[in-house]
């Protein structure tokens, strides 16, 4: 007797999910149900539109370090279906990968419709069955062990399987607590940092690779160390957005205020750093200090620096003053920033919080109080930083998901 699988979420997890349940079992019959008349939407926009496929990061133990929340959970799982999984499967169906200098992976043809065009190819090649504009209103349990997904509009459909794969979807949330899930609350993570501040000003492009930062917000205290990129309205760049991801909660419970510390030169000791300014002022004596900036920070933000030193513009090297020094490091290694609210990382938009994992197998991705009841990708209470790792996670969950559920349709 074929068995019917709803899938409901036409995004990476509920795709990747149909897909792997359609391989894994024959009789299955199979329908995606997305809320959108568009499919795989956040595939389209990730990674500016070449869409970040997974990370070049192949140990499960150091992978899961990538996961402010989930790692615990996502340790056993990546042992079974990792980023070098995701790889393999791809370029099986005709997508060749590339991994850049920083471990990002992407298809060669920096092109996220290659994605999209695969998984849609590899959905219709299986059978599987794509219903868009079709939101969900009501899901539901019968005594029969069958399920009955009702759409608005009034349809209502029967099915022995049900995927849940609606991202960060508040309407996932609530067919979650539907069949008795509770959640953890879902907050933002991955954004940007709104900072008005003068030594910023009219410096929107400049970046400072690395930096180190020091995030204190909530009473908690957060590091991280990258890239970064000043905004029009504040501060981005990797740096930021994997403190975000580690500070969403305490972000969230302070309102998105926040004391930002930023050390300019973090592969520079002090003392050695001390030294080379020192050094400047013999050897650069009668050069202007604002024209002449001896360490590896850009010009105009070097000026900023300066200014908010109380270091005069016109100012000679030879006439720095022990208090003009002592202010010069301190701007250097410990500027402090007042964080005033968050903006968005529109090329991933994530969410943590979701399904609570204790509700969940992680063998199975199977609900521990609805059987028949799967979930995958964001919907449950996992997140990843920037540069690949939500998408691997919602490729692992689903993959998880559509083996149990090849399983227990046999």
């Amino acid at each position: 007797m074929t068995r019917k699988l709803i899938v409901i979420g036409g995004g990476a997890a509920g795709f990747w999910g149909a897909i792997a349940a359609a391989q894994a079992q024959d009789e299955l019959s199979i329908t995606i149900l997305e809320a959108s008349h568009q499919l795989l939407t956040k595939v389209r926009i990730s990674g500016g539109g070449r869409c970040n496929v997974t990370h070049a990061c192949f140990d499960p133990t150091l992978l899961v370090g990538h996961y402010p929340r989930g790692s615990k959970a996502l340790r056993g799982a990546f042992t079974r279906f990792q980023p070098q999984d995701t790889v393999q499967w791809f370029e099986a169906h005709g997508v060749r990968l590339k991994t850049e200098a920083d471990g990002r992976i992407f298809p060669t043809t920096n092109d996220s419709e290659t994605i999209i065009a695969c998984l849609l190819r590899t959905a219709k090649q299986l059978g599987i069955a794509i219903r868009t504009g079709v939101p969900v209103t009501t899901l539901t349990k019968a005594e029969t062990r069958r399920f009955e997904v009702g759409l608005k509009g009034g349809e209502v459909l029967g099915c022995d399987r049900i995927l849940l794969a609606t991202g960060s979807h508040p309407l996932g949330y609530r067919l979650a607590q539907q069949l008795g899930h509770p959640l953890v609350s879902p907050v933002p993570s991955l954004f940007t940092f709104k900072i008005r501040d003068q030594r910023l000003e009219d410096l929107a492009g400049i970046s400072v690779d690395p930096v180190h930062l020091h995030l204190c917000a909530a009473e908690q205290t957060f590091e991280q160390t990258g890239p970064l990129l000043v905004t029009h309205w504040g501060l981005s760049g990797p740096a930021v957005l994997k403190l975000s991801a580690w500070g969403a909660r305490a972000l969230h419970q302070s309102r998105y205020r926040g004391v930002l510390t930023v050390n300019w030169l973090p592969h520079r000791p002090k003392d050695a750093l001390r030294q080379t300014i020192l050094n400047t002022k013999v050897e650069g004596a009668k050069r202007a200090i604002a024209n002449h900036c001896p360490v590896e920070i850009p010009q105009r933000l070097w000026q900023r620096l300066l200014v908010a030193a109380q270091i005069s513009p016109q100012q000679r090297w030879a006439d720095l003053s022990k208090q003009n020094l002592r202010h010069l490091l301190l701007e250097i290694s410990q500027s402090q920033f007042q964080i005033m609210g968050k903006g968005i990382f529109k090329e991933e938009f994530v969410t943590c919080g979701g399904v609570d994992l204790q509700d969940i197998n992680f063998k199975t991705m199977e609900s521990r109080h609805c059987p028949g009841l799967y979930f995958a990708g964001e919907v449950i209470d996992v997140d990843g930083i920037t540069g690949g790792f939500n998408f691997q996670n919602a490729w692992t969950t689903a993959w998880l998901a559509a083996q149990a559920l090849g399983q227990s349709c046999h």
